[in-house]
């Protein structure tokens, strides 16, 4: 039955609830939610997708739905699974289906020393920003780049864009992972790179944007003094990826993967590795596997590539930025995060630890002060996680513990999550008539066509406010301050 998996179903009292593990489920998998936010988002392909990837072969610990949760490709984006690398001969499962076609979709934040009342006219400050920034499904305006130069950019991440002139050294220790994931071959198809050398410093279509924002409400007064930040202040959000590459990446493993598994009983195997998965989406191959290896290697050529690309994002406007504001516009990277990435790490699960391959698919780390692979400058803070909500409303920036890993294996929401998909929300919202209202409020707007705006509007979107709520209650982050919309880009 479509809601047999709600039997199963308890709530755990501390904003998550707790699908046991039955059927084919090989752990548990957890909600962030609770009753009344379950009832608001009552689509159960989420949940049923996340108990799917709880049969994934290697999986550990629990298989996680963040607050944002909503219905993607094999794994719910907002989904967080960890798999032992060291499962059997060959390792645990790393499943690109359970990453994402837009590998290393991410935010980064810049923060000025200067407010709104800087901003000498906010209608052409948001012109000039769109003239300058690309936005839209086609990359036209990316810049105009060869071949040699997108090859460094794949094996060298944030730190090749800055040896090209996007952006600066400083930015480095500001970016997770410091904008580079190691790449032994960066094999990728001749199609993806035709597809990358179209697509630096360009925004991309659907929920990817630009915004400039002011900083509200302050929650945690000494982290956002700590992170130079203050109320009032003006910040920009820049929320892109990987672009054509990394979708490209993912379509050519998941076609090759996805051939080798047959139907077989109420799932669908994989003879030579004995791999049985429950949802053909989720074709997956052991982490230690030619297959495995090869796809996880072009995933992080792919991830380099998205880093580069924010930081030709920030490098195109801190150029309008400075013209448009003078030395008030200056602005500092104060991080970059990633989403959309399965990376590597140590666990603790049941007392003991594990070599994890940790996807994030529309979710994002949220690392402890005290743990491995933070900054040195975020250990007493916590790791800063940058929540983009939606463009009428607000986001929002958190911190990770300050020590202590948290139980989702120091993950966190990316966002406030669709409540309605692309379809319906362009059935019953006017997007003229949204950015009408939009600009009434004071928040200019550019979108390339009114169908962005209904699919990206308020109401498509959770409350962002309640994933806060949910995911501070979870334990998983803790929120530092809310940001208000002024100006957004969108593709």
């Amino acid at each position: 039955m479509p809601d047999d998996w709600r039997r199963h179903l308890t709530s755990l009292g501390d904003g998550t609830m707790r699908i046991k593990a039955h059927g084919k489920m090989r752990v548990d998998a957890r909600l962030v939610t609770n009753e009344q936010h379950l009832q608001l988002h009552a689509d159960d392909r989420g949940p049923e997708q996340l108990i799917n990837a709880a049969s994934l072969p290697g999986i550990v610990g629990e298989a996680w739905g963040m607050a944002d949760w909503h219905f993607g490709y094999g794994l719910p984006i907002g989904g967080v699974v960890a798999t032992d690398t060291e499962y059997g001969d060959l390792g645990g499962a790393i499943s690109p289906g359970g990453v994402g076609f837009d590998i290393n979709c991410g935010v980064r934040m810049l923060a000025l020393d200067a407010t709104a009342d800087d901003i000498p006219n906010l209608k052409k400050l948001a012109g000039r920003i769109a003239g300058r920034v690309p936005a839209g499904a086609s990359g036209k305006g990316g810049v105009n780049i060869s071949m040699h130069e997108l090859e460094l950019l794949i094996q060298g991440g944030a730190p090749a864009a800055c040896e090209l002139g996007y952006g600066f050294d400083e930015d480095l220790r500001h970016l997770e992972s410091g904008g580079h994931l190691e790449t032994v071959n960066s094999d990728i198809s001749h199609r993806a790179k035709e597809r990358g050398l179209r697509a630096l410093g360009t925004l991309g279509s659907g929920n990817h944007f630009l915004e400039l924002q002011t900083v509200g409400k302050t929650v945690d007064v000494a982290t956002a003094e700590q992170w130079g930040l203050y109320e009032g202040q003006l910040v920009a959000m820049i929320h892109s990826g990987s672009r054509g590459l990394g979708h490209q990446v993912c379509s050519d493993h998941v076609r090759k993967l996805e051939r080798t598994y047959k139907k077989h009983e109420q799932g669908w195997r994989n003879e030579e590795w004995g791999y049985d998965i429950a949802d053909r989406q989720l074709a997956a191959a052991p982490f230690h596997s030619t297959e495995g290896e090869a796809y996880f290697d072009a995933m992080n050529a792919a991830a380099n590539f998205a880093f580069a690309n924010r930081s030709a994002l920030a490098h195109r406007l801190r150029q309008v930025l400075k013209l448009e504001l003078g030395v008030d516009g200056e602005a500092r990277t104060l991080y970059d995060v990633a989403h959309n990435i399965a990376k590597v790490e140590i666990h603790d699960i049941d007392g003991a630890q594990c070599t994890c391959c940790v996807h994030r698919k529309g979710a994002t780390r949220a690392f402890s002060g005290d743990s491995n692979g933070i900054a040195i400058n975020h250990q007493s803070s916590g790791q800063p996680v940058l929540i983009p909500g939606d463009m009428g409303t607000g986001s929002w920036v958190m911190a990770g513990p300050r020590q202590g890993q948290n139980k989702a294996f120091g993950s966190s929401c990316h966002g406030a999550g669709r409540a309605l998909s692309r379809s319906e929300a362009k059935k019953t919202i006017d997007g003229k008539a949204l950015k009408k209202e939009l600009e009434n409020r004071g928040i200019r707007v550019h979108a390339s066509t009114p169908n962005v705006l209904s699919e990206e509007a308020p109401d498509a979107y959770k409350n962002v406010d309640d994933v806060i709520q949910l995911t501070e209650q979870a334990g998983l982050a803790r929120p530092v301050v809310r940001l208000s919309p002024l100006a957004v880009i969108k593709g």
